[in-house]
């Protein structure tokens, strides 16, 4: 079994980022291949590799794995602690899973990801703080009620590796999501994974005009962390 994982930019891709930690934290082993965001529209250059045309994309021989939720759920079958072992916590984590990648189309929009800055942003509105609020509703319950330190548990899962593009939102915004939840965040970004992604992004010299214009316009940059 080889697998090799594309993915985009560090510093922008938050779907490339859901496999790419899930693999990095339960170890499982593959070649890290990046194809940058070249410009707003990648489709065609992406089409090369990927059906869809977007990353992240899983190679595992003759077979082409797309979508992050995609990815998982072939990781899901093939290897141990993608999913919560109890029935209950891995109930909710399918749920939560499913619902952020489905869900919190405002967050995305308002605060699109990016590693390296820190951003005083404009006035949130109406949907962006509901989008906040199930944030820290979630979050709150999958941690009470299975006990942390990870969201369904003892041990990283694929609920964790869903919301990890979240947390680096929640840093680079300053998102109200309470104590308890902005706990989880801290510990998130402790995680070597977490950390190893960090420091490539930080790394990365190359940026892309629409993805710096979304940022832009999500607030003011007050900080960049990026090398030059």
């Amino acid at each position: 079994m080889s697998y090799t994982l594309i993915t985009a930019n560090r510093n922008y891709s938050s779907w490339s980022l859901r496999p790419w930690v899930l693999m990095k934290a339960l170890s499982i082993p593959f070649v890290d291949r990046i194809e940058p965001f070249a410009s707003a529209e990648n489709h065609a250059a992406f089409r090369a590799f990927s059906p869809s045309g977007q990353v992240p994309v899983l190679i595992d021989g003759d077979r082409t794995i797309w979508d992050s939720l995609g990815i998982l759920l072939y990781l899901a079958d093939r290897h141990p602690g993608v999913w919560p072992e109890g029935e209950a916590a891995r109930a909710w984590a399918q749920s939560a899973v499913a619902e952020m990648h489905s869900g919190f189309a405002v967050l995305r929009a308002d605060c699109p990801m990016n590693v390296g800055v820190r951003v005083e942003t404009h006035l949130p509105s109406a949907a962006l703080n509901r989008n906040i609020a199930r944030l820290k509703e979630l979050w709150e319950e999958g941690l009470s009620r299975f006990g942390g330190p990870f969201l369904a548990g003892e041990h990283f899962s694929a609920v964790d590796a869903f919301y990890a593009p979240v947390v680096f939102r929640v840093r680079t915004y300053d998102l109200d999501v309470g104590p308890a939840a902005r706990a989880w965040v801290d510990f998130m970004l402790e995680q070597p994974a977490m950390r190893e992604w960090e420091a490539a992004a930080l790394a990365e010299t190359w940026r892309e005009d629409s993805h710096e214009a979304e940022v832009g316009a999500a607030g003011r940059v007050v900080e960049d962390h990026r090398a030059a």
